[in-house]
């Protein structure tokens, strides 16, 4: 079975409790991961306002998950999206190798920035 690498941002409610939310997140992680996939990277960006109300919502709680899967499993996923009522929103795409390369570049210079400040701070501190 081939595997591909994809991108999945999903919208929580946000007026849900921390431990809901939290528990709806790792029932997405667990469907992926049972079901033969590999999680990269899962950010957690938080509550964030909605740009228009989605479902009464006006703001959503953002999950976005990075992984590699067989193609079987986004039906599977997105079926387990659909059903779950604290998801309000959720959007699937699969990296082609441009965008893993982009991705890669902008850690990269994350890393660089950060080295840089942490460099910026350590100098300061000893003057």
């Amino acid at each position: 079975m081939q595997t591909k690498t994809y991108e999945s941002v999903v919208i929580i409610n946000a007026a849900l409790e921390d431990v809901q939310i939290e528990t709806t997140a790792a029932r997405i992680l667990e469907t992926i991961t049972t079901h033969g996939g590999e999680i990269i990277e899962a950010d957690k960006w938080g509550r964030k306002r909605l740009a228009y109300p989605i479902k009464k919502s006006k703001s959503g709680y953002y999950l976005v998950l990075r992984f590699i899967a067989p193609s079987s499993l986004i039906a599977t996923l997105e079926r387990n999206y659909r059903l779950d009522e604290n998801v309000i929103r959720y959007l699937t795409i699969s990296l082609d190798k441009f965008a893993l390369e982009a991705i890669a570049k902008q850690k990269e210079s994350v890393k660089k920035e950060v080295t840089t400040v942490e460099e910026s701070v350590t100098n300061e501190s000893k003057v």
